[in-house]
């Protein structure tokens, strides 16, 4: 079969086809209007995926997702990927994911966009400036939840694709479309369903292309590595039931200063993690790694402006990236059972659960953090000879994920940047955890990038979450130009 026959692929031959990219861009600025309507019914789509009574909007969340590929004339599938076990022990389906294909010319190159259309939870008594699931433009920024994460880069990649058959112009590539909605609660049931299809659905596909993330400044990005997760429950049960600190405060060992005693030993004032064997897992930075950094458009100062701070943990713009990208951090997420109502209440928690977890970086393993873990807090607990117990459980352990940003979809990826937006990308990674591309890699073995479109100043997960108008409608020119730099991507043999 040829495509086992042949090596590592290139870039050429850019500008040799006509590609009417003119034509394109004038169509899309000519129905921004429409895009946004769109947008704003599905920002109004409460999909918010923690929430199991949200579950039927969930569910009609994907059914629209669906509707709208079926209308573009797309094969489409919603596949059932199973049941979630809740709680209380009973069970309920996960959302289906939809699956959708355009083009299927074994001569041209087929890519895989990826995306999900859940969100976060949002209320507006959380600190919104407007009603969250009502997208509202103001001075040009589009406010909703879910706007740029991630339904404004779903539905870019959707009119990339239309405004191709609007015009009649021929797609340059296949494009298949894999898009769910558990993402923000750990994508369950998309693993195995990625495994069940890697020789059916992901058979003839070359690429995969991710836009779940965010650029770093203003400057358009191309993100090539992404930190993993391990997520941690540290539990401490003492007395029988919450006691009256009054009656009983002195005479117990209270299971709250336990959990803080071992939790303070986690991490140093200074960002230093404390665990054996975390930072020595972690490769060291190369020459190489520190010029890309230094090259990267980053302001300091307005990054600790934008989140609030008077000081940051590191003082210089490499240190810095390099803490959020490519090094481990131990962060403490808060604790469960603890009184954190409004007023006072004179309560000796009986049980206290930590949550925190440790973002990793390639070379560190998850079942070796949850054993490194476990080990010491045990091992740290033992030494306050508490008669309390001690429970430690990883309950994510999400893998890093690198790329090579020397494969030809980058070098693609450079010159789509270019076309569109006249200046070349910052090449950057990202601090969060994006599971599924470890996934796709591991499984399929197939070439990944990240192509995002959201804008630095997003507030991913936050209060007033927005996408500008801006970053959508050119992020929709920047998909149409990449799939016919994609095309141009030849095989030396």
């Amino acid at each position: 079969m040829l495509k086992e026959l042949l090596k590592a692929p290139t870039v050429s031959c850019r500008g040799c086809s006509a590609f009417q990219y003119t034509e394109l861009a004038q169509y899309v600025d000519s129905h921004q209007e429409e895009y946004v309507e769109a947008l704003r019914d599905w920002v109004a789509v409460e999909s918010d995926s923690s929430n199991v009574l949200k579950r039927s909007e969930l569910n009609r969340m994907m059914e629209m997702v669906a509707q709208k590929l079926r209308q573009m004339g797309g094969t489409v599938e919603l596949v059932d990927v199973g049941e979630q076990e809740l709680p209380d022990g009973s069970t309920l389906a996960l959302p289906k994911v939809a699956t959708a294909q355009f083009g299927s010319d074994p001569n041209k190159r087929t890519v895989c966009v990826y995306g999900h259309v859940d969100v976060q939870p949002a209320k507006l008594e959380d600190g919104w400036a407007t009603e969250p699931y009502n997208l509202t433009d103001i001075n040009g920024n589009l406010y909703g939840r879910g706007a740029s994460d991630n339904k404004a880069p779903v539905l870019a990649w959707i009119h990339a694709v239309a405004a191709y058959q609007a015009l009649s112009m021929e797609l340059p590539v296949n494009v298949k479309f894999l898009i769910e909605g558990m993402e923000e609660t750990g994508s369950n049931g998309l693993d195995a369903m990625i495994l069940a299809q890697r020789d059916t659905f992901f058979s003839d596909v070359d690429y995969i292309i991710i836009s779940d993330c965010g650029w770093l400044s203003r400057r358009p990005a191309l993100t090539y590595g992404t930190r993993g997760n391990c997520y941690f429950y540290a539990e401490v049960e003492g007395p029988k039931q919450d006691l009256h600190s009054g009656v009983y405060g002195g005479a117990v060992i209270e299971p709250m200063i336990d959990l803080i005693g071992i939790l303070d030993t986690l991490i140093s004032p200074s960002g230093k993690i404390l665990i054996p064997g975390i930072r020595e897992a972690v490769a060291p930075l190369s020459d190489e790694e520190w010029k890309m950094y230094q090259d990267i458009q980053f302001d300091m100062d307005n990054y600790r402006n934008k989140v609030g701070v008077s000081q940051l943990m590191y003082n210089n713009k490499v240190d810095l990236l390099a803490h959020l990208w490519r090094y481990p951090t131990v962060s403490i997420h808060g604790i469960e059972g603890a009184f954190s109502d409004p007023g006072t209440k004179t309560v000796i928690p009986a049980k206290v659960t930590a949550k925190f977890s440790i973002r990793q970086v390639p070379n560190m393993d998850p079942a070796a953090v949850k054993k490194q873990v476990t080990d010491y807090l045990h091992s740290v607990f033992a030494k306050r000879k508490s008669p309390n117990k001690l429970k430690v459980t990883m309950v994510i352990g999400a893998k890093p994920w690198l790329a090579d940003t020397q494969h030809a979809l980058y070098e693609a990826g450079k010159a789509a940047v270019k076309r569109v937006f006249q200046m070349d990308p910052d090449l950057i990674r990202e601090g969060g955890t994006i599971p599924v591309a470890r996934t796709f890699q591991d499984v399929t073995g197939k070439s990944i990038i990240m192509m995002p479109i959201g804008g630095f100043d997003d507030g991913l997960h936050s209060q007033n979450e927005k996408i500008s108008r801006y970053n959508y409608i050119e992020g929709t020119k920047l998909f149409i130009a990449y799939l016919n730099e994609v095309s141009q991507i030849t095989i030396q043999v």
